[in-house]
């Protein structure tokens, strides 16, 4: 059997990250319409027919019909694809959801519950559940158990596994030793953003991945998975969707004398078109640098954020060693940050605007 697994679109979301960039959040959110469209242009073409879902398809707290709608009429397309969907944290099945009774999904649709379900087909079984609530703490795969092991099995849920901390725990946590045990021919995962399909050998239990990046923490290739299953064999291929990459750029400012050297250097920069850019500032300096003077300032649409990682230059050994004020100022701050006042960040900021000051 040939499928497409899919999670964590995040269809409507809200894109704060990018709101600096004039029109780029609404960018975004059509760019997620897109794919969804040639996600299901590959499934037409493919003559696939099974599409999995696992979780996170839209954001509860900003999804609007209309786009609710757009994805329907889509699967409405394919109506000889069976379409599985396991509500995730971001898209649980709660009461006011697209999920509920509120909507009428194409017949091809099948929604999970937050109790474990199977749906029995002529050569597979397809077992599956989802979020509940925007939390789901306890073990739930546990309690499942393949009732016909001649048949192809596949699970389908959202949730974090090995998860080494509180947070992760309160996101459906599971085991990758029991989730094995259970003998699936395939777990169809989402939560997490990374994709995860070809970590080690005959690997069964997959992350896609998110279908777009969402931020600097999420790099690389983002997209689908395709898989064709049988009893025998399973094959999976990484097939990118989002065509967009974030990208830190690492930028020596030692040799600038003022915010208008970096914006100069910063315009100098050779950027990716279709790239999103953290410009990290890096290397000594001598002045007061203004991030918000040189964001306002920069021409280049790609650049979403400047961070300031420099060293100020300042030899703070001997300043304190002196008796004048530059000396006395310091030595104050310093025990501040001694007392646990200042944090080490602050610290440096604090005498870097000070001793300009002096």
């Amino acid at each position: 059997m040939k499928f497409i697994h899919i999670a964590d679109m995040h269809l409507d979301a809200c894109f704060n990250n990018l709101s600096k960039i004039n029109g780029l959040p609404e960018k975004r959110r059509l760019e997620q319409r897109k794919i969804i469209n040639d996600i299901v242009n590959y499934i037409k073409e493919n003559e696939i027919k099974f599409l999995f879902i696992a979780g996170d398809m839209y954001e509860q707290e900003y999804i609007r019909r209309s786009s609710i709608e757009y994805i329907n009429r889509l699967f409405r397309e394919i109506p000889d694809v069976n379409i599985f969907i396991s509500p995730g944290n971001h898209d649980p099945f709660i009461k006011n959801s697209f999920y509920n009774n509120t909507f009428e999904w194409s017949e091809n649709v099948h929604i999970f519950k937050n109790n474990i379900e199977k749906i029995e087909l002529e050569d597979v079984d397809i077992y599956g559940y989802g979020f509940g609530d925007y939390y789901c703490k306890q073990d739930v795969v546990e309690n499942i158990k393949i009732e016909n092991k001649s048949k192809l099995n596949i699970l389908l849920v959202h949730g974090s596994v090995d998860g080494g901390n509180d947070e992760f725990r309160q996101y459906n946590p599971m085991s990758s030793k029991k989730l094995k045990e259970l003998g699936f021919d395939y777990i169809a995962l989402g939560h997490i953003h990374k994709k995860s399909y070809n970590d080690e050998k005959k690997q069964r239990i997959v992350y896609p991945g998110s279908t777009i990046s969402f931020g600097f923490d999420e790099p690389g290739e983002h997209g689908m998975i395709f898989g064709d299953l049988s009893k025998k064999d399973l094959k999976l291929e990484f097939i990118r969707l989002d065509t967009r990459k974030y990208e830190c750029y690492k930028l020596d400012i030692s040799e600038c004398l003022s915010n208008e050297d970096i914006i100069e250097k910063i315009e100098e920069i050779n950027l990716k078109e279709n790239y999103l850019y953290k410009i990290l500032l890096i290397g000594n300096r001598n002045f007061i640098i203004d991030i918000k003077e040189i964001e306002k300032l920069i021409t280049k649409e790609n650049i979403v954020k400047i961070k300031d990682d420099t060293k100020m230059t300042y030899n703070i050994d001997e300043i304190i060693l002196k008796n004048d004020i530059k000396g006395v100022f310091t030595k104050i701050v310093i025990e501040k940050y001694k007392q646990g006042i200042f944090d080490k960040e602050t610290m440096e900021k604090v005498i870097e605007t000070g001793l300009e000051v002096l």
